[in-house]
């Protein structure tokens, strides 16, 4: 911004600088001017000495003596009006109009750039609302998570103590059915032996009376 200000007050001054030299090129020409006019009156001086000595000739000088002093009078106005002084006034007047442009350009600029900043900024506070909303969420989401397992390993410690505390039932258990093992394979033994001693004693001829699993075997 500082740059853009500094080129614009270069080109200002380079701008009043041009002027002023076109100002001085016309205070040169106008002094010119003057000169000619000088050389002019002095030409002329030699007509109106001599117009003193013809009464004709000097009634005729003294009518065209008021017109010169009222060219001359023209032109030193003319003079006046294209000197230094209205030079520097015309690049003052061309440099007040050239810095309230820059100083408006600033403005403008400054203002853009201020909206620009302004909506970035708020993108990235929305951003960052967004963020925040979400890692709040998330953050109730992992405290039900944590509740839940809370709860789960409370349930687990419940089951282990009741685990804990059915074990004696359990080898019980364990050993009533090691028990109903061993008794269905004395079962079995007990079962074939008969059969095998009812089977000697109706081969000898005895008649005997078994009760076999329920049934009647004679």
């Amino acid at each position: 911004m500082g740059a853009a200000a500094v080129g614009g007050g270069r080109a200002s001054r380079e701008r009043s600088a041009h002027v002023t030299g076109d100002n001085q090129n016309r205070n040169k020409m106008a002094a010119t001017g003057d000169e000619a006019a000088a050389m002019d009156s002095i030409s002329k001086a030699p007509s109106t000495h001599s117009a003193t000595l013809n009464p004709t000739a000097s009634d005729s000088g003294q009518a065209e003596g008021p017109g010169d002093a009222a060219e001359s009078l023209a032109a030193a106005p003319k003079k006046h009006g294209t000197n230094s002084d209205g030079g520097v006034e015309t690049a003052e007047e061309a440099v007040e109009p050239a810095e309230p442009d820059i100083n408006e350009l600033c403005t403008d600029m400054f203002e853009k750039m201020a909206i620009f900043l302004q909506g970035e900024l708020t993108g990235t506070c929305e951003d960052y609302r967004l963020l925040e909303n979400m890692n709040k969420i998330t953050s109730l989401k992992y405290m039900e998570m944590k509740d839940i397992s809370i709860n789960i390993s409370r349930n687990l410690q419940d089951l282990n103590n009741k685990y804990a505390s059915l074990q004696p039932y359990l080898d019980q258990i364990n050993q009533i059915e090691e028990q109903v093992s061993a008794l269905e394979q004395a079962a079995y033994k007990l079962d074939a032996y008969s059969k095998k001693l009812g089977k000697t004693l109706n081969d000898r001829g005895v008649k005997v009376f078994v009760l076999h699993r329920g049934q009647d075997i004679f």
